[in-house]
């Protein structure tokens, strides 16, 4: 009696994982294969600003580019006054082009082109 309940026990186990991971994998296969290294952020483009579009539409940039981290080279990091372990490169959202307007006594840039370029905060 004692030998058909552990038998019986010990092969409801492996069932039930295998069952698990049967469904499992097929949640793995009908997820869409899709790009998820920039989820949730749009391509760098010209976007209505909500906020100043009251009289008139302002449009600006608005988006992602390109930016990538990787550990500092060893002799990279020996030149440096304050030794970082990782060094980062950014493009960001910038205007081509664009012109000065006033908006309810307020300055505001009117961007008509966009595209990746240097960070304005990393330029030197």
């Amino acid at each position: 009696m004692i030998i058909a309940t552990t038998a019986m026990g010990s092969l409801k186990s492996p069932g039930l994982s295998l069952l698990l991971l049967s469904f499992l994998l097929y949640i793995a296969d009908s997820y869409p294969n899709i790009d998820l290294s920039n989820m949730g952020c749009e391509e760098c483009t010209l976007r209505k600003n909500n906020l100043f579009s009251r009289d008139r539409p302002v449009y600006q940039c608005m988006g992602c580019c390109f930016s990538r981290a990787y550990p500092t080279p060893l002799r990279a990091m020996k030149t440096m006054n304050i030794p970082k372990n990782i060094t980062s490169e950014a493009t960001c959202c910038v205007a081509r082009h664009s012109y000065e307007i006033e908006i309810a006594g307020i300055k505001v840039r009117n961007h008509t082109d966009c595209h990746c370029s240097t960070c304005y905060f990393h330029k030197i």
